[in-house]
């Protein structure tokens, strides 16, 4: 498996990099120095192209992307799972406020989180931390600090309760007079019309 990213350029710059990979156009040797450098929070950086610096960040996907490839343009070869990307904007455009993308890369993966995923549990914080902590204990050998006392009491009356209905007593069922099953007293079994052949013919 490769390592991939995608590269999100603006318009005038998707521009000048399809010439820069373009075999047949001449491109200037303005163009034809591409640097990327993040700074040391690894989200946002400078996508420089020429002379020319843009920011860039570096933004989760919503969701995992396959790319694949191809030798013979019929056979399609896995080559990667993408979860990530680099949006590079034009300067003084909106810098984005979270890590993470809301839409995935097609239209209909627009507003992904709100739209397609199951939303986050609101969750206290505070009471994660003492689940953490409790079974951090438990697992050490040690026991839960905070119990809850009315849980408990119920789980007790719950089992004697289920104690108390095992102890009844289910009555027996009526027994059944002995009968002789057919063909186990003695005599010859009866026959079926089946069993009589017709000699007669």
């Amino acid at each position: 498996m490769e390592e991939q990213f995608i590269l999100r350029l603006p318009p005038s710059v998707a521009e000048r990099i399809d010439r820069l990979l373009s075999e047949n156009a001449s491109s200037s040797s303005d163009d034809k120095s591409l640097d990327l450098t993040f700074s040391e929070d690894g989200r946002s950086g400078t996508f420089s192209i020429g002379n020319d610096h843009f920011p860039a960040f570096l933004l989760d996907l919503p969701g995992i992307v396959e790319s694949y490839k191809t030798y013979d343009d019929s056979v399609l070869i896995k080559s990667a799972d993408i979860g990530q990307m680099i949006m590079v904007k034009e300067e003084g455009d909106s810098v984005p406020d979270e890590v993470e993308y809301r839409h995935g890369l097609t239209p209909p993966m627009r507003d992904a989180r709100r739209r397609r995923f199951r939303r986050e549990p609101d969750l206290n914080p505070e009471l994660v931390r003492r689940a953490e902590k409790d079974l951090q204990n438990i697992m050490a050998g040690g026991t839960a600090e905070n119990i809850d006392v009315e849980a408990i009491e119920h789980e007790e009356d719950g089992e004697e309760n289920a104690r108390n209905v095992s102890k009844k007593v289910e009555p027996k069922p009526p027994e059944k007079p002995d009968i002789p099953e057919a063909g186990t007293a003695g005599g010859e079994p009866d026959r079926s019309d089946s069993d009589e052949s017709d000699y007669s013919i």
